[in-house]
């Protein structure tokens, strides 16, 4: 994996809620919440798909999980698309 946490895990891991500095994070509006959608699992499907070869190969070198970060892509793209639809 080539994006290598440089967080303390275990130090943070041992912090209180109390101890955490949170100022830098914008507190959540309402709006947020309305725009907000849960996404639960839907079924997977195997397919057969040619893609040209520097797509699969950036997603490849970008994450050890580069078939779960294809399937976000594809997930964004079509969401994004529907509510520019309308949808």
């Amino acid at each position: 994996m080539n994006n290598i946490s440089k967080t303390d895990w275990e130090a943070l891991a041992a912090m209180t809620d109390e101890e955490i500095n949170y100022s830098e994070i914008a507190p959540l509006t309402t709006a947020f919440f309305e725009r907000a959608r849960l996404w639960r699992p839907q079924p997977k499907v195997t397919l057969k798909l040619q893609v040209d070869a520097d797509i699969i190969e950036w997603f490849q070198n970008a994450s050890d999980n580069w078939e779960t970060q294809v399937q976000a892509a594809l997930r964004f793209y079509v969401e994004s698309h529907k509510a520019y639809q309308g949808n």
